[in-house]
């Protein structure tokens, strides 16, 4: 693996830790004071700023140092999480995110917003709280390390360890200051995760007077040396004033991933431990604190000093205090215990490049082609069904079947991803507006298909820009509405009927149908006279070039947003659709499919077409019987179920396969249930079976149908069309499909 590669791993854990980031900093927003949200949110920025240093990324090492340092003076109650700080938390987090952006794909940041937010953070760090902010915060400026004493000359050529301190064995302690011994012993684990073992001792060295053992005994020759591998361990004597749990704060982010040992020295112990000497090591551990490492041509030398080293350090550590050894029955349940947990938190998850899964995918969909096209062969040549082949063929599609949901469940992810990106979207336009908004997410970790995650974020950043911009009210109407000066945005996502349903809510004032209907008016979208439902007025705001911004600005008002939303949603072969009540919001609902590879189908025949209808869309099959039918206008016809009327749609009709009308007693009725347009039934000939069908593209392959969503090859060989059965039910309501069919054909 070489540095590109692994750089580009550590992008790849970037983007998990800033997710994590973004997390924990919007439930402390909301009021979460557990340690273990502020711990988890500073050890996200902890672990950038630790990778960071690694390759050099000096800005982005700088500010997550600044941003850190705040951070621990909330996790240690020395800075009050309030409005104001959350703020200043939220922004800088934005920022820490386009620096991990910038640094990984090229380009620069504001330099004036960040060093902007820097100064802000200090001054946190200081005490001093923003003009807004009325709560008054105890000063939280962290404390200065202690100066270091002049390391005693050595042979080596090495600077010591800078861990002995003034004052160090002359001065007598206070009897508040008590002596630990301290193990250290760090695993593999602890490293792969950004964390380093020097960092860790430079900020044990600030609890009080410090000498340290480095055991170098497990370390292998250059030839068997593994990269990744943890050799080293520490054994340390502490004075600290702040007693064990201080220590054990300094390991908190580190204590899954090392054996940590700490121990109450006794009083007699601890003077013939003084006369610990210090050890020579290759790298001065304060020039630790930019997140820089080790010089490569220092590595050999340290390894040529380690069997010297470690002989002093034994000798050393004998003088302090008799060897206690181990029986070997406690030693190998020790090995035994170690080599459980090394197991438990090894091979959890694996990192598997997106275009192999892509690849396994394509190919699991041409197996699921060629087993439906062998069984269709089967039968046609087996009359009697039972054959031994015929019953193979059975199991085959059985394990296929599941080979494939098995498959799909691998690109299957959480929508908290794109959720979390909404939160920063909806600070940055409130700010541009002036406005207060608050966003909450439920159902984030409903899962979909990685691919609709990734078409998702567009539609999603124009629908959330739109609610903050014309959906919710100013501060002052929301005010004399009687509402709280605050807006509410509400993100939801869940899984029905087969399909994932995302609902955007707010809180606004609703859409103004009058406005909406003369802007319509004025840019020729509809007649002066046209007479329309609520409903067609609402769906306006999805017409090209539509937008009733006033003036154009930074955020709307040049016509495009929401017919974009619309489009990229039929594109991923969902439906959106629109409620809205004045005075008190709006509602945008999302149905798309949790999959863009597979679907089960009802494949039907239509004038001798054969079409694939979207099971997840059909609620019943129906034999329409003549009682049952009624004229309804000119051309309208009803079917009547259950005491109820719906309206029949003729599918060959309205696709253009014939150019009249079929008996509907001859053909099958399927009842679907479409976004908006409610129940419709519709008429086709017959009905082949259900089956799975694996989609293909008509767009990237051919061109876009209207009322034909995609394709897909069938046992025979033959090529169907998958119905788009919301464009069918919205053409039943008018002729825009068919004389978009009928353009589509003579072009």
């Amino acid at each position: 693996m070489d540095m590109n590669e692994i750089k580009e791993i550590f992008f790849q854990e970037c983007e998990e830790q800033l997710a994590e980031l973004e997390s924990g900093l919007l439930k402390m927003n909301d009021g979460d004071r557990d340690p273990e949200t502020v711990n988890a949110v500073f050890r996200a920025v902890h672990s950038i700023k630790g990778g960071a240093g690694a390759f050099g990324l000096d800005d982005l090492v700088a500010f997550a140092h600044v941003f850190e340092t705040t951070l621990d003076c909330v996790r240690s109650n020395k800075l009050e999480p309030g409005p104001e700080v959350m703020k200043v938390m939220l922004k800088s987090a934005d920022v820490l995110a386009d620096l991990v952006t910038a640094s990984r794909d090229g380009g620069g940041v504001d330099a004036s917003r960040s060093s902007g937010l820097v100064k802000e953070l200090e001054a946190l760090a200081n005490g001093e709280m923003p003009a807004s902010s009325a709560a008054p915060v105890a000063a939280a400026k962290p404390a200065a390390p202690a100066p270091v004493a002049a390391a005693p000359s050595n042979d080596s050529g090495f600077e010591p360890i800078p861990f002995t301190f003034e004052g160090f064995g002359g001065d007598e302690e206070e009897a508040s200051v008590a002596t630990f011994d301290v193990t250290f012993k760090p695993r593999r684990e602890l490293y792969s995760k950004g964390n380093e073992s020097a960092l860790l001792l430079r900020d044990l060295s600030r609890l009080g007077e410090m000498s340290i053992n480095c055991n170098m005994d497990e370390l292998p020759s250059l030839d068997d040396l593994d990269p990744e591998a943890a050799y080293f361990h520490w054994t340390i004597q502490i004075k600290a004033e702040k007693g064990e749990e201080a220590i054990r704060q300094v390991f908190e982010f580190a204590e899954w991933d090392c054996d940590l040992d700490i121990k109450l020295r006794e009083p007699e112990a601890t003077a013939a431990a003084e006369e610990l000497p210090m050890i020579p090591v290759p790298f001065d551990l304060s020039a630790l604190d930019d997140g820089s490492h080790a010089p490569e041509e220092t590595v050999a030398a340290a390894v040529e000093a380690a069997e010297t080293a470690s002989n002093v350090l034994k000798m050393a550590a004998s003088a302090a205090k008799p060897e206690k050894k181990e029986s070997p029955a406690a030693a190998a349940a020790a090995a035994a215990a170690a080599a459980a947990q090394a197991n438990n938190a090894a091979g959890q998850t694996i990192r598997v490049d997106l275009d192999r899964v892509d690849r396994l995918i394509n190919l699991v969909g041409e197996l699921v082609i060629n087993q439906a096209m062998l069984s269709q062969s089967v039968i046609e040549n087996d009359a009697t069904g039972t054959s031994a082949v015929n019953m193979g063929l059975e199991e085959l599609q059985q394990l296929t079947r599941e080979i494939q949901d098995s498959v799909m469940a691998i690109r299957a992810q959480p929508v908290k991803p794109v959720f979390q990106r909404m939160s920063r979207i909806v600070r940055e336009v409130a700010d541009m507006v002036g406005k207060s908004i608050r966003l909450v997410t439920e159902g984030e970790n409903t899962e979909v298909d990685k691919t609709v995650i990734d078409k998702l974020a567009e539609p999603l950043t124009h629908m959330i820009r739109n609610a903050v911009d014309h959906g919710i009210e100013s501060p002052e109407k929301r005010a004399a509405a009687g509402k709280e000066p605050e807006g509410t945005i509400k993100l939801t996502a869940k899984h029905r009927s087969g399909r994932i349903v995302i609902e955007l809510v707010d809180d606004g004032a609703g859409i103004n149908r009058e406005r909406v209907r003369q802007k319509a008016i004025d840019n020729e979208l509809i007649a002066a006279d046209a007479n329309l439902t609520d409903e067609e007025i609402d769906n306006l705001i999805f017409a090209p070039g539509f937008s009733t911004a006033d003036k154009i600005s930074d955020i709307s008002g040049r016509g495009v947003g929401m017919d974009v939303v619309k489009r990229s949603i039929q594109a991923l072969g969902g439906r959106i659709s629109i409620t809205s009540r004045p005075g008190h919001g709006s509602v945008f609902t999302m149905s798309l499919p949790l999959t863009l590879a597979v679907l089960d189908g009802m494949v039907v025949t239509v004038a001798g077409q054969t079409l694939v209808v979207p099971l997840t869309a059909i609620v019943e099959t129906l034999q329409p019987e003549a009682r049952n039918i009624h004229s309804f206008g000119a051309n309208q016809r009803l079917i009547s179920i259950r005491d109820s009327f719906c309206p029949l749609v003729d599918v060959g009709r309205i696709l253009n396969f014939r150019g009249t009308q079929a008996n509907p007693v001859e053909g099958v009725a399927l009842l679907v249930e479409s976004e908006g347009g409610g129940q419709r039934a519709l008429m086709v000939d017959a009905i082949q079976g259900q089956r799975q069908v694996v989609i293909k593209s008509l767009e990237a392959n051919y061109t876009h149908v209207p009322g034909i969503a995609a394709a897909t090859i069938l046992g025979d060989g033959r090529v169907a069309l998958i119905l788009d059965v919301d464009a069918v039910v919205a053409a039943s309501r008018g002729q825009s499909l068919r004389q978009e069919m009928s353009l589509a054909v003579a072009g």
